[in-house]
């Protein structure tokens, strides 16, 4: 059995680069104080390899085949998950981007980048805790009242309390209006009353306290999305000193029986079965959706990055394999179309890797960089976020089954784990907003509410970087193939601004196409400009052979892999007329 180890070369080389380009926070602004560069880079990477490989990856196989169970109103984690998650909490992971006015360490968001990646590729089910953790701990600090974020967000960011977010209910998934969970107010707080389903880490005794985010309906309520609100709803309530006290009245029912990531304690859980859950509102009243898309945002991300997190633990699985497995006497790596499927996998996973380094880059120059120009940031990120969601997640689901087929028959037995990692990443398309969803938000929102513009100036900088490369003899294979996939998105994109004036539904029904095309160019993007700098690397003397596979990565991404943006940008060109003419009666 193989095991997961980071691939350091190439996450150091992504972070020192995009932490150069974090200057323009102004000698990296809050984070001057804290040392931000190579050494800490260097120690933190280190440090979280050891833990993704020597803690983390040995209880990947563990959780699958000892799922988490509940019974009796208590869940009982896999063995060993208990141990690692307070391991983590000890080394200060789960506040690492986290506001250090709040107990976090207060680290540029790639660094919390980074350790998402390993900890999903070294265990996907047990990287879930820490991950709707943060996305807890930053609704709370978005809209928090003062005395709510002192209590919780120390507690949250030092790993003492895990959090949760509820908001699927049986007939309430990604439309949220038909939501029965009801609140009624009773002095300073609110009963809670109702259930959810597909809680993730929903219940736990591997910490003190656990703190859930409820969203849920008041009596005077608006009818449908607007009429939400969302509420805080801890496990046990803290006493005058902020110690878990009382049980509240909140309690798993099931533990789901799942695909993969059997290892999370995904609940249904049960609000208010005796009398009421005590909650506490957070933000107003019914603005709960709101506050609840601060953590989906961050969410989503983080979603992305266990797409790339499971492609990276199955292209090093597979990679394993190939150089053991004997076919026709050679190890099966020789042979073409194996190779041609892990360097596919290759290329993909760095792409990936640049692609969400880069914008945890956007995230903090939104937050921290130069007022003028965090508008323009965060209308970057808005627009990349379901773009690293969806794509991201589609590759890992892709590149997963080529670890499969890499192991042949041997992939499709559960004994090589390889199988694990599919069924692993096959809901990363699906929660947190289907691809779907996530395209349509893209094409729907993000896309049109400028008009294009954001897209617009962001194909113009793929367009100079193009320039850029096509200067380069060593280069100008990446400089002609992005330059003509730029010209592919800008047609793509003034064909749907038309289509969603003209005909919306054909507008959403080639959204995912280009969804899947605008990741697709933005990966090579963000790949050929690291290649970039690994080739000036190259002519100024190095002899470090990472540089060298740095360019050939991405002249086989160039030569194999970009052309799909044709594709892509070929149906979206068509007449869109097929879709909408085919009746719905046919699919029966």
């Amino acid at each position: 059995m193989t095991t997961y180890r980071a691939p350091l070369d190439d996450m150091r080389f992504l972070i020192d680069e995009v932490l150069d380009v974090a200057s323009a926070l102004g000698e990296r602004g809050p984070f001057a104080e804290l040392g931000v560069g190579p050494d800490l880079t260097g120690a933190l990477l280190e440090e979280g390899a050891r833990f993704a490989g020597d803690v983390l990856a040995p209880l990947r196989r563990e959780g699958d085949a000892h799922p988490a169970t509940c019974a009796d109103g208590r869940v009982t984690l896999t063995p060993g998950y208990a141990e690692a998650l307070t391991q983590l909490a000890a080394g200060g992971w789960f506040g690492i981007a986290a506001s250090a006015e709040h107990g976090g360490q207060g680290l540029p968001e790639i660094y919390g980048t980074a350790a998402c990646e390993m900890w999903n590729s070294a265990d996907m089910a047990f990287a879930l805790a820490p991950f709707l953790s943060s996305g807890a701990a930053l609704a709370i600090e978005t809209h928090g009242t003062e005395e709510q974020k002192a209590l919780y967000l120390p507690k949250l960011h030092s790993g003492e309390w895990t959090g949760t977010m509820n908001l699927t209910e049986a007939s309430a998934g990604s439309d949220l209006g038909p939501l029965k969970t009801r609140a009624v107010p009773e002095g300073d707080h609110y009963l809670i009353s109702g259930q959810k389903i597909y809680i993730t880490w929903g219940d736990h005794d591997a910490v003190d306290n656990i703190v859930h985010l409820v969203l849920a309906r008041l009596p005077d309520a608006p009818e449908g999305s607007r009429g939400i609100s969302l509420f805080i709803v801890p496990k046990f309530l803290p006493d005058a000193d902020g110690n878990p006290g009382e049980r509240n009245d909140v309690y798993p029912v099931s533990t789901e029986h799942k695909l993969g990531i059997h290892g999370s304690p995904t609940c249904v859980m049960a609000y208010g079965d005796n009398g009421g859950a005590v909650g506490y509102l957070l933000g107003e009243e019914n603005r709960g959706l709101a506050c609840m898309f601060t953590m989906m945002n961050e969410a989503r991300l983080k979603v992305g990055l266990q797409g790339l997190g499971a492609a990276e633990g199955a292209y090093q699985k597979a990679l394993a394999y190939a150089h053991e497995r004997v076919q026709g006497g050679v190890p099966i790596i020789r042979h073409a179309d194996v190779k041609r499927m892990l360097l596919t996998m290759r290329a993909f996973n760095e792409a990936m890797r640049a692609l969400a380094y880069s914008e945890a880059v956007t995230m903090d120059l939104a937050r921290h960089g130069e007022e003028s120009e965090r508008a323009q940031q965060q209308a970057r990120i808005d627009l990349m976020i379901p773009v690293i969601k969806g794509w991201m997640t589609e590759l890992g689901e892709e590149i997963a089954s080529l670890g499969v087929q890499v192991h042949g028959g041997m992939g499709y037995v559960e004994e090589t784990g390889a199988a694990q990692y599919l069924r692993d990443v096959r809901i990363t398309s699906i929660y947190e907003g289907t691809n779907g969803i996530q395209a349509a938000d893209l094409v729907g929102r993000k896309l049109a509410r400028d008009g294009g513009d954001t897209m617009r100036a962001l194909t113009e900088s793929v367009r100079e970087t193009a320039r850029a490369l096509s200067g380069d003899p060593a280069l100008r294979l990446l400089g002609g193939a992005l330059s003509a996939a730029a010209a592919h998105q800008e047609t793509a994109t003034e064909r749907l601004l038309g289509l969603l004036a003209e005909r919306p539904d054909a507008a959403r029904g080639l959204a995912f196409d280009y969804m899947m095309q605008t990741g697709y160019l933005f990966g090579a993007w963000h790949l050929f400009r690291a290649a970039a700098v690994a080739q000036d690397r190259l002519a100024a003397g190095s002899d470090n052979p990472f540089y060298a596979q740095k360019v050939a990565t991405a002249n086989f991404y160039a030569e194999a892999l970009l052309p799909r943006t044709r594709a892509h940008g070929a149906i979206i060109a068509g007449e869109a007329s097929a879709l909408e003419a085919y009746a719905e009666e046919w699919l029966a």
